[in-house]
C-alpha cells in the first residue's frame, strides 16, 4: 500500500476529524471537567470548525503553505495552551514539508516527528507528563520502527494508530505534571487525559482515512 497525501486529501481528513471532535463533546467535556477546566473540547471544536470555514482557501494551497495557514488559524482561534501547541506543531511541520506537493509514508513520519518536537519544546513537556504528547510520542515511535522494519504502508499505519491508542490509555494511571490536573490532590490519576484523547482521535482518523483511500 502506497501512501500519498496532497492538499485535497489532507482537507478531507480535516473534515473527518472535525466531525469526530464535534461528536465527542460529552465524553471529552466530562473528562476535562474532572481533570482540567472544562474547555478543551470547546477549544478544539472551535479550531476545527474554523478550518472547515477556510476549506476553499486551504485546499487551493500547496501542502506546506496549507500547514502554515492551518497553524496560524489555530493559533488565532483556539484558546488555552492547545492553540499555541497545535499552532506551533503545524508551523514546524510546514517547514519540514517545504515545497513538496504530497507526503509519502516517510514524509508523514518526519512531519509527525516535527509536530511532536514542536509540542514538547513549546510546552516544555515530555512523555509521561499526562498530556497530548503521551498519545503522539508512542505513535511516532511505532511508525518509525515499522518503517525501519520494512513493513508496508498499511501495516506501518496500523502501528501508528495502535501507538496512539496505547499511549492515550496509558495516561489513566499517570500523575499530571503539566496542565490543570497537576494542581489536583490526586494529580488526575484514574482518568484519561482529554488532550491525549483528542490527539488520538486525530491519528486514528488519519489512519482510517488513508487505509480506505
Amino acid at each position: 500500500m502506497e501512501i500519498r497525501i496532497n492538499s485535497q486529501n489532507y482537507m478531507e481528513y480535516i473534515e473527518l476529524v472535525a466531525k469526530k471532535i464535534e461528536a465527542s463533546k460529552d465524553y471529552v467535556s466530562e473528562l476535562d471537567s474532572i481533570t482540567g477546566d472544562g474547555d478543551h473540547w470547546a477549544n478544539m471544536n472551535m479550531g476545527f470548525q474554523k478550518l472547515l470555514e477556510s476549506k476553499q482557501e486551504l485546499v487551493a494551497m500547496r501542502l506546506g503553505q496549507m500547514f502554515q495557514k492551518i497553524g496560524m488559524l489555530i493559533m488565532s482561534t483556539v484558546g488555552g495552551s492547545s492553540g499555541v501547541l497545535y499552532g506551533s506543531a503545524y508551523l514546524k511541520a510546514a517547514k519540514t514539508i517545504g515545497d513538496k506537493t504530497e507526503m509519502d509514508i516517510h514524509l508523514l513520519r518526519d512531519v509527525l516527528e516535527a509536530e511532536l518536537n514542536a509540542i514538547m519544546e513549546r510546552g516544555n513537556a515530555k512523555p509521561g507528563y499526562k498530556t497530548m504528547i503521551d498519545a503522539l510520542y508512542p505513535a511516532v515511535i511505532r511508525l518509525k520502527e515499522a518503517i525501519e522494519k520494512g513493513l508496508d504502508g498499511h501495516e506501518a499505519l496500523q502501528e501508528l494508530k495502535q501507538g496512539a491508542i496505547d499511549g492515550m490509555n496509558s495516561t489513566k494511571d499517570m500523575e499530571a505534571i503539566r496542565g490543570r490536573a497537576c494542581y489536583q490532590a490526586n494529580k488526575g490519576v484514574g482518568h484519561i487525559d482529554p488532550g491525549a484523547v483528542t490527539m488520538c482521535y486525530q491519528i486514528e482518523t488519519l489512519v482510517e482515512y488513508l487505509c480506505k483511500s
